[in-house]
């Protein structure tokens, strides 16, 4: 409450903001209670009118398992590091379906909220978070699908050797939010002006999965050119930590799972700065 003179008070006094410093993630969590409605409607929409319901989430990783086995466990006879091929491709299928979504949904944040954006003010980092975040829920249920395959396998007497790297999958987990979430807002920026790159983008993230060892093992990759390009991809050893620790097969490297992380950092601060810079004027340029 502001006083002008002695018999004259405002209840309300509107201000120019000051200029904000950082990365808004602070305003971010003071509407929390918005991220929420929005994880909350984004699963609920997904239900509505579908025949199988939740039934989609596990049919499509074990329909992509399925197909992978045949393409290219039997046609072109690629190795799985003496894995059962079920459990081997359902690893990455899991891993790869989860993050490819959020990076596909988050990059296009300004095209599908353009009228929401342009009718009510909200830190606008929240609906690109709520993405992730809903997501998980049906990263959730398919990874109950791997589980269930997983322990089929065991019961048969399959030595799958599981150990203590596994205890890594939270912060497998969360470099995948990072990535798709940091990678996702700097795709969706430049997109307030380029609009094709939309469909390049997707062409991109299709063949981003052959360049990560999802349908193969990294130790069939025996170029040493193409094993160093493969490790400079940031998924690699994320799949791979956690291929060695549910198989105690393939490879682990604390550098290279450093590097996953480090690299997770950069795509978020990098893509949350020019998310911010964007949103400012994208209503004048969709």
């Amino acid at each position: 409450m502001a006083k002008t003179n002695e018999n004259t008070y405002w209840t309300t006094v509107i201000a120019p903001k000051e200029r904000k410093r950082g990365l808004g993630l602070k305003e971010v969590w003071q509407k929390r209670y918005l991220l929420w409605l929005f994880v909350k409607r984004d699963i609920t929409v997904q239900f509505k009118q579908t025949i199988f319901g939740m039934g989609w989430y596990f049919i499509s990783p074990i329909f992509s398992t399925i197909i992978y086995m045949v393409v290219f466990g039997r046609i072109a006879n690629i190795p799985t590091d003496d894995i059962p091929q079920p459990v081997f491709y359902l690893s990455g299928v899991c891993l790869w379906e989860y993050f490819s979504l959020c990076l596909t949904e988050v990059s296009t944040t300004f095209q599908t909220n353009t009228a929401l954006f342009g009718k009510v003010y909200f830190p606008r980092l929240v609906t690109p978070i709520s993405k992730v975040v809903g997501k998980l829920f049906r990263f959730s249920l398919q990874l109950s699908t791997f589980v269930i395959v997983y322990l089929y396998f065991v019961l048969r007497g399959v030595n799958l050797c599981p150990n203590w790297y596994l205890l890594l999958f939270p912060v497998i987990v969360l470099c995948l939010m990072g990535i798709a979430l940091g990678l996702g807002l700097i795709v969706s920026s430049l997109t307030t002006k380029y609009k094709d790159l939309v469909n390049f983008f997707g062409v991109f993230v299709s063949l981003w999965m052959y360049a990560t060892p999802i349908v193969y093992p990294l130790s069939y990759v025996t170029n040493p050119t193409l094993h160093q390009i493969m490790l400079i991809n940031p998924m690699t050893p994320l799949v791979e930590t956690f291929k060695f620790g549910a198989f105690g097969a393939g490879s682990f490297s604390w550098g290279s799972l450093g590097y996953a992380i480090g690299c997770t950092l950069v795509l978020m601060v990098v893509g949350i700065v020019m998310f911010n810079r964007k949103q400012k004027f994208f209503i004048d340029t969709i």
